[in-house]
């Protein structure tokens, strides 16, 4: 493996960076030396989380520019893009050497019901895989056009079990999760060329705002912490830590698959 310097000063940009996984994410990378881009979307209520995230990188020396903004606006994104480059060159950059995808935002009804207002509908189906989705699309056909990821660049998107199981409520977001699996395959293979690799992870159920916004998450919770082997639910932490350390530039033929980091509750289910 690389020394322990192999990541410093390097930049990282997170896709939903002010919790959960991300913000994870952002703070074991920003530990190990990395600079770190958020985009994230949160309100009044929730300012003071992304200060604490902020507060946090910026602790460890490195750099934090966040974003408030919506990531599936594309005249955002381009202005946000703008700003990384113009902030990459000032100091001396010009690649994100690490971009995670761990957009969490998706509607939570079922696909029938009595009452056609609590079932999905269109727009908010489309909604849920655009931005959960498709938008990792998006943001790397813009980053690339743009040089901004090259060759040892890695992305990182972000899926569940819901997938390929069924849990009431979850179908909307279950499209997208197999959707997103599909768009990181897609990526790997058309970006291998170029040496930028494409991973996701599955990780194992794990408390975060996310979960607690699914109908019946007490019995998710309940079920998960019986049935893994570590007897315990997965941590934000355990997936910031795996990205971090694949992270790590020796790492340099890992694409186009899906890693769990669920302590083998795969497996049980």
């Amino acid at each position: 493996m690389s020394d322990n310097n192999s990541l410093q000063g390097k930049w990282a940009l997170i896709l939903g960076a002010s919790s959960g996984f991300g913000a994870a994410t952002a703070r074991e990378l920003a530990s190990r030396g990395m600079n770190i881009f958020g985009v994230h979307l949160d309100m009044k209520m929730t300012k003071q989380r992304v200060l604490d995230v902020i507060a946090d990188i910026e602790a460890t020396g490195s750099q934090a520019v966040y974003f408030n903004m919506s990531a599936t606006n594309a005249r955002k994104r381009a202005r946000a893009i703008n700003k990384m480059k113009e902030t990459l060159a000032a100091s001396g950059q010009e690649q994100i050497w690490l971009m995670m995808h761990s957009l969490a935002f998706g509607n939570l009804k079922p696909f029938i019901a009595d009452d056609p207002n609590d079932a999905v509908d269109q727009k908010a189906m489309e909604m849920t895989l655009d931005v959960m989705a498709h938008s990792l699309v998006y943001w790397t056909q813009d980053l690339v056009r743009e040089g901004m990821l090259s060759r040892g660049s890695r992305i990182w998107s972000m899926t569940s079990e819901g997938s390929h199981r069924v849990i009431l409520g979850y179908g909307a977001v279950s499209a997208a999760k197999a959707a997103l699996e599909s768009h990181t395959r897609q990526l790997a293979m058309e970006l291998g060329p170029q040496g930028i690799l494409v991973n996701c992870i599955q990780a194992g159920v794990t408390d975060t705002p996310a979960l607690r916004m699914i109908p019946g998450h007490d019995q998710i919770i309940e079920a998960s912490v019986r049935r893994n082997p570590g007897n315990r639910m997965t941590r934000p932490e355990d997936v910031a830590k795996t990205i971090a350390t694949l992270a790590d530039p020796a790492i340099e033929w890992i694409s186009g698959s899906i890693i769990f980091v669920d302590g083998g509750e795969e497996i049980t289910a």
